[in-house]
């Protein structure tokens, strides 16, 4: 479908497909990817768009103090919704679980490694750490899990973009780290993790290492454009892991971690909720048709929250 914005020497111009992004490295070779798939599938010229977000401007303090994980994507929906943009490239882990009700997921990109890695300093390992090191994270779900394996270390807050956690790192804020391995892959630095960690004691977070590309939902131009883009396995992963945290009110106030795995026409999930301590982590996991992953993924979600009951999420309000 062409648009026309006007003629020069009887030449049609099409408009660019606008991408909006956040400005960080990461997030620009993120947006860089899904240019290069709309160019490899002939559908036009692009231009990257960069819009700094509330979760980028504000880094002295928790996400679960200044709203959650929405912060990140919040503005550029924004401009998504007045038309600044055609199209929305985020980390899908960072997107709401209730999108606005004219916005739709346009394509997932292939999905990345989704396993988390461990960097320490001097590369030494989690299990290398000496009694009360300290581990930064901003991540709930990670200082929980960090508490389960090492009751014994001490975990802070550390927020910023890879790079700039990276610098706290080596400038000693904190004794070792966690990032997501796809992040560090898309910036070619994963040399710099001490360790990969085994996904069945560190469950990744739901969408860890996927790419989500947001559309209007009336924009026909979008949804023709990234129609040939999209991953098929990588969508119905993302729609059980979304349908689980969809049914846990899945907020940066509460532990959880899923991993959806598709074979065939069936898809398999792994989920968990933690108390922030790391001292009450209740897991379950699911199977069902992958036309139903979205339904198992919520039913999952339903029982987990059932099973360890409603004063267990009260107390991380």
């Amino acid at each position: 479908m062409v648009h026309e914005i006007g003629h020069v020497r009887g030449k049609v111009l099409v408009k660019p497909i606008r991408i909006g992004t956040r400005g960080s490295p990461l997030a620009l070779a993120q947006a860089q990817m899904v240019a290069e798939a709309l160019a490899a599938n002939a559908m036009g010229e692009t231009e990257i768009v960069v819009i700094r977000t509330t979760g980028d401007r504000v880094l002295d303090r928790p996400l679960s103090e200044i709203g959650g994980k929405g912060l990140f994507t919040k503005e550029i929906e924004e401009a998504l919704l007045d038309g600044r943009i055609d199209c929305a490239v985020h980390s899908a882990k960072d997107l709401e679980t209730v999108l606005p009700a004219s916005l739709t997921i346009g394509a997932f990109l292939p999905r990345e490694d989704v396993r988390d890695v461990f960097i320490g300093r001097d590369g030494a390992r989690l299990a290398e750490l000496p009694e009360g090191s300290l581990v930064g994270t901003a991540s709930l779900r990670r200082q929980a899990l960090v508490r389960r394996a090492r009751p014994d270390l001490r975990v802070a807050v550390l927020r910023g973009n890879v790079q700039t956690r990276l610098a706290k790192l080596g400038a000693g804020e904190c004794d070792g780290t966690l990032l997501a391995l796809a992040g560090l892959k898309r910036l070619g630095n994963e040399s710099v993790a001490s360790e990969i960690l085994d996904p069945r004691r560190f469950p990744p977070a739901c969408g860890q290492g996927a790419i989500a590309v947001e559309i209007r939902r009336d924009d026909d131009r979008a949804v023709d454009a990234l129609a040939p883009v999209n991953d098929l396995a990588t969508e119905i992963a993302l729609h059980a892991e979304r349908g689980f945290l969809a049914a846990l009110d899945g907020s940066c106030r509460t532990p959880i971690a899923a991993l959806a795995t598709v074979e065939h026409k069936s898809v398999s999930l792994m989920g968990l909720v933690a108390s922030p301590d790391g001292e009450r982590i209740e897991e379950i996991t699911s199977r069902g048709a992958a036309t139903e992953a979205a339904e198992m993924g919520y039913d999952a979600g339903r029982r987990l929250r059932a099973r360890v009951g409603e004063d267990f999420f009260a107390g991380l309000v």
